[in-house]
């Protein structure tokens, strides 16, 4: 049996855990939006009662959460114009990660409520996260570490090309 504790530094980590104290009083998906720093809040698309944007941390390279613009807990919350707008911005963002990243396969889901995963509770997203055969390999296997093969910035890229080339 192994008792000693492993580390892996993770100093970007940092960024997330004091913006997290921060933000407590107004969620990422109704923040981001407002401020108008498309690029640097990493929002690929705005529509006009829904858009996307990459997820900061992502499980995957080209992790992409689709989200209404207004502060919603369930999709049952949503009025019709939003719930399509949403369901179209996550058609164009599989399209665009086809498009961008040549994926085997997606993973698209919702979590509804805290219990059931959702890092954010209140307002309602839908992740799409893009998948590649062997995309699971022994780091993930054995040290429970996630390798991000590609850099933010430079996902997000390739991403707002393809979702400009796609509409």
């Amino acid at each position: 049996m192994h008792n000693a504790l492993d580390r892996l530094w993770a100093p970007w980590r940092m960024a997330y855990i004091k913006s997290a104290k921060e933000n407590d009083e107004e969620c990422i998906f109704c923040a981001k939006p407002k401020q108008n720093k498309d690029e640097e809040n990493l929002i690929l698309k705005r529509g006009r009662k829904a858009f996307i944007i990459m997820n900061r941390f992502p499980y995957n390279n080209g992790h992409v959460m689709v989200s209404p613009y207004r502060h919603v807990a369930s999709v049952v919350d949503l009025d019709d114009e939003e719930g399509l707008e949403v369901m179209k911005l996550v058609s164009l963002s599989i399209r665009a990660l086809s498009e961008a990243l040549n994926p085997d396969a997606f993973n698209i889901g919702i979590n509804l409520g805290r219990v059931a995963g959702a890092g954010i509770a209140d307002h309602v997203h839908i992740h799409v996260v893009p998948r590649w055969q062997g995309d699971t390999n022994f780091m993930t296997v054995i040290a429970n570490t996630k390798v991000m093969p590609e850099l933010l910035e430079e996902t997000y890229r390739k991403l707002l090309n393809a979702i400009m080339k796609l509409g």
